[in-house]
């Protein structure tokens, strides 16, 4: 069986081979590498029969140096068939962001997806599907003999909500003052009364945000009033307390006790609330890296009673005088998820397993495997960062800059000294494509030995993708 193109699906590099063991991957593309490591937990499974992944894609490139790529993308189709679009442009290749519920349906409604999972199922007992992110829409494993590698989807959908997290933390983890509005007539009211002691500004949230969509820091009333004219509550607001430090925990959870720390990072946040990328290790000390690592197995902790079992994160903020606040849970992996793996395939013993390989076992034994290590809080020899070059207005790209498909060897070559710096630029949408307003253009990833040697891999990177759009 061949996937075809069609309105639906916008390319496909995958033929069904019924020799081998398929597994799907549902998610941005950014984390495709990640399956590589599940690849590995599967063929130890499944002895001598070759595994391979299938993976299910939104991101609309030029080209994909990816092996059994299926893209499904439903806003390029609507933009591509409004009026605006027919007028205004003449070409037809066209990048766009997309909602992970807006692409989960379209994937499970998808009539050669689901004919592609029975045949595959006629072959082999059972499928894994491995998700960036559990959204409810999501409902291929409704379908007999399906699995989901990851958290429980509707589980997700409640721990991602902001209104949830603060109650569940307030007590045990330090958390900003802050206070619950249900709409927006007492969102105006509220921020308009603690504007008056709350003198550094106000932190706004929808009950669901990422990366800066549906938040706000507020230092002046009308920016309350213009930016929820068409928000609906719930609301949280939240003291801003000045902070130069951003900290990041990645971690896994496998049962209510049992929470593996990846290790700390730094997040890059502009404006207050828009985040552009990370950076590692963190710069924070070693004691606020163990207060930190204590609030994110307490977290874990919490989650695995309820029934949560895979990767999370948890954000938080330094004060300008060392305290540490509590800003969110995120229930799904994070961007800094692949770095990590890489890092701790350099700094852990030979055979240890990376996070997808604990998310497996956290799913299907409810525990870790017997030789799991965390890494050091000191482990210093890799320092990295990323930068997300995301496009705020319509762009037609003019250059392109091929992706990079060796980052885990820039990691290897750093860690054994054979490079004192590197970058790669990665997921370039490619040339001649118009670039809708809040889409990823590319990324870059700067791998080195010192920190200032990985800024520059991030400057000269971020140099070579500007280079790829007009920006007059």
């Amino acid at each position: 069986m061949e996937i075809a193109t069609d309105q639906e699906i916008l390319f496909s590099n995958f033929k069904y081979d019924a020799d081998i063991y398929y597994f799907f991957y549902l998610g941005d593309v950014k984390a495709y590498y990640l399956n590589s490591f599940i690849q590995d937990v599967l063929q130890s499974k499944t002895g001598q029969r070759k595994v391979q992944i299938i993976a299910v894609i939104p991101d609309v490139l030029n080209q994909y140096d990816y092996q059994n790529i299926i893209v499904i993308n439903p806003v390029i189709q609507e933009y591509s068939n409004s009026s605006t679009a027919q007028t205004d442009r003449e070409h037809s290749n066209i990048s766009c962001r997309i909602k992970s519920s807006v692409f989960m349906k379209a994937v499970s409604s998808n009539p050669q997806i689901r004919k592609l999972i029975q045949l595959i199922l006629t072959k082999q007992s059972n499928l894994f599907i491995y998700l960036f992110e559990s959204v409810a829409e999501m409902t291929l494993d409704e379908i007999s003999g399906v699995t989901v590698l990851g958290p429980d989807k509707v589980l997700c959908r409640e721990i991602n909500n902001k209104i949830v997290q603060y109650k569940q933390v307030s007590g045990q983890i330090p958390t900003a003052e802050h206070c619950f509005c249900d709409d927006t007539a007492s969102l105006i009211t509220s921020t308009s009364q603690k504007r008056k002691t709350w003198d550094d500004g106000i932190f706004i949230s929808c009950a669901y945000s990422a990366a800066g969509a549906n938040s706000i820091v507020t230092n002046y009333q009308h920016e309350v009033e213009e930016w929820c004219s068409n928000k609906e509550g719930p609301f949280l607001l939240s003291r801003f307390i000045p902070h130069t430090l951003d900290p990041t925990v990645l971690a896994v959870v496998a049962n209510e006790n049992d929470v593996y720390i990846a290790g700390v990072a730094d997040q890059v946040i502009e404006n207050g609330n828009r985040f552009i990328g990370s950076t590692y290790p963190s710069v924070a000390s070693l004691k606020q890296k163990e207060l930190l690592h204590q609030y994110t197995v307490t977290v874990g902790q919490m989650l695995g009673r309820q029934g949560y079992r895979g990767i999370f994160g948890c954000d938080y903020i330094i004060a300008d005088d060392g305290t540490i606040y509590f800003i969110e849970i995120n229930a799904r992996k994070q961007g800094t998820t692949l770095e990590f793996c890489y890092t701790l395939a350099q700094a852990l013993p030979d055979g240890s397993p990376m996070l997808p390989e604990l998310e497996y076992y956290a799913v299907t034994e409810n525990r870790f495997p017997d030789n799991s290590v965390e890494l050091n809080l000191t482990y210093d020899q890799i320092n990295w960062g990323t930068y997300n070059f995301k496009i705020f207005e319509e762009k037609l790209t003019t250059g392109y800059v091929p992706h990079n498909s060796y980052e885990r060897v820039s990691f290897e070559k750093i860690a054994q000294g054979c490079l004192n710096n590197d970058f790669v630029v990665l997921e370039h949408v490619g040339l001649g494509v118009t670039v809708l307003p809040g889409t990823f253009l590319a990324r870059v990833v700067s791998v080195a030995d010192s920190i200032a040697d990985m800024e520059i891999g991030l400057r000269q990177g971020v140099d070579f993708i500007k280079q790829t759009i007009n920006e007059a």
